[in-house]
């Protein structure tokens, strides 16, 4: 119950700041669930699929994803955090740089 009211809380907050990327620039997404290289791989492979992305970090220590998008290209919230629920972790937090 607890796990589906944070859910709800963050699909709220991120609907409320529909907010793109800058074209070209970088997400950061604080993850719950990253134990292993497993998780990092299995999150590298999903964003890799994505024909907006460059690049992709996975910080284990950190439990954070680093997403590099290529120029002229953008992901939104709810896309960025679909692919997330979807590998099968949580979100803690989104934001943008440059």
């Amino acid at each position: 119950m607890n796990k589906l009211l944070s859910t709800i809380a963050i699909l709220i907050a991120l609907a409320t700041t529909a907010h793109a990327a800058h074209p070209g620039g970088t997400i950061y997404a604080g993850v719950n669930g990253l134990v292993c290289d497993f998780c990092a791989r299995a999150l590298e492979k999903t964003f890799g699929r994505e024909e907006a992305v460059e690049s992709i970090n996975v910080d284990l220590d950190e439990k954070t994803i680093t997403i590099h998008l290529n120029e002229g290209q953008t992901l939104d919230n709810k896309t960025v955090l679909q692919l997330i629920t979807d590998a099968g972790y949580d979100v803690r937090d989104i934001s943008y740089g440059e």
